[in-house]
């Protein structure tokens, strides 16, 4: 409690409720907003292009993207959304399903949120 400034035990009981409903709340659907971390290694054969491929079939729901490389070999690609959960989804999906791409993660808040 010290170590994080909040000075009871129920304010971070609280905070750790807040924080969950918030991290899990967008899975019930509906419009949210936030970004997909996708790790991949780009010395897997066209994982650069599949990448780009499937972002041009999502473009409604994709806002910008920011492209890191890590290392000699891994990069992360930081995809911006808004929109529908199952669109959102839909775009996670096809991304984990190609050859080269390690992790996707998400880090979605729900409309209502903001």
């Amino acid at each position: 409690m010290k170590s994080s400034g909040v000075g009871s035990l129920s304010k971070i009981v609280q905070e750790g409720l807040r924080l969950y409903i918030a991290e899990h709340s967008w899975r019930s659907g509906g419009e949210v907003v936030g970004a997909l971390g996708v790790l991949y290694d780009h010395d897997v054969d066209r994982v650069d292009e599949e990448l780009t491929n499937v972002q041009h079939k999502y473009m409604e729901a994709i806002i910008s993207t920011l492209h890191v490389h890590l290392d000699a070999r891994h990069c992360l690609l930081v995809i911006s959304v808004r929109g529908n959960t199952s669109t959102i989804k839909a775009l996670a999906d096809e991304l984990e399903k190609l050859r080269g791409v390690k992790l996707v993660r998400y880090m979605l808040m729900p409309k209502h949120a903001y």
